[in-house]
């Protein structure tokens, strides 16, 4: 696990309340959801499409499920998890906003963490040289990317502005930590709670 994925994780785990109820959508393979168990003693659930990410969720203990988050939540009832987790997973979905509007549907609060491609070495990588940006937060090339939405943080807001969700608190990180001014700029991961109006 990379540096700045670990950073990510420590702040997602401060931003969850001890014995909640977490659904993480996409939790690979389970990292986070072992951390939150660990750290804070969750009632977690992951769901999972690839099937050996389940397999290695398993094998530590985790309850996950296979399912595709992009056709719905159907089988949760609204409000039914604390926290609806979606680290490092919404980029990769079909349907970000069928996936969102579930996610706060069936959390009382969503987390949601994204790598920012509007990052200066994004920017440069592409400006300059003409080339799709390779960075620690965005680390696949073109042609092995699982990365089908491309935000940027001030994409993300402007969404939930004009969505009605509420931004409870938002951190942006770099691989040097924490990135208090310029974060659309200088800032490669983005973390935020978010919940409805």
């Amino acid at each position: 696990m990379s540096n700045l994925i670990e950073k990510e994780h420590s702040i997602i785990a401060g931003m969850v309340g001890q014995g909640a109820t977490v659904l993480d959508l996409g939790c690979g393979h389970g990292d986070l959801l072992a951390l939150l168990a660990e750290q804070k003693q969750i009632k977690g659930q992951g769901i999972e499409i690839d099937q050996q990410a389940i397999y290695d969720c398993v094998a530590k203990g985790l309850s996950v499920f296979h399912g595709d988050i992009d056709s719905g939540l159907p089988e949760f009832g609204d409000r039914a998890f604390d926290y609806v987790i979606l680290s490092q997973s919404m980029q990769q979905v079909k349907k970000p906003d069928t996936v969102l509007t579930e996610a706060l549907r069936v959390g009382k609060k969503a987390i949601v963490s994204f790598p920012n491609f509007a990052h200066l070495s994004a920017r440069l990588q592409l400006g300059i040289f003409g080339k799709v940006p390779v960075n620690p937060s965005l680390p696949f090339e073109w042609y092995n990317t699982p990365n089908t939405h491309f935000l940027s943080f001030n994409d993300f807001i402007n969404y939930c502005r004009k969505r009605g969700i509420k931004i409870e608190k938002q951190v942006y990180l770099n691989d040097r930590g924490r990135v208090r001014i310029l974060p659309n700029i200088l800032g490669m991961v983005g973390i935020f709670l978010i919940s409805k109006r």
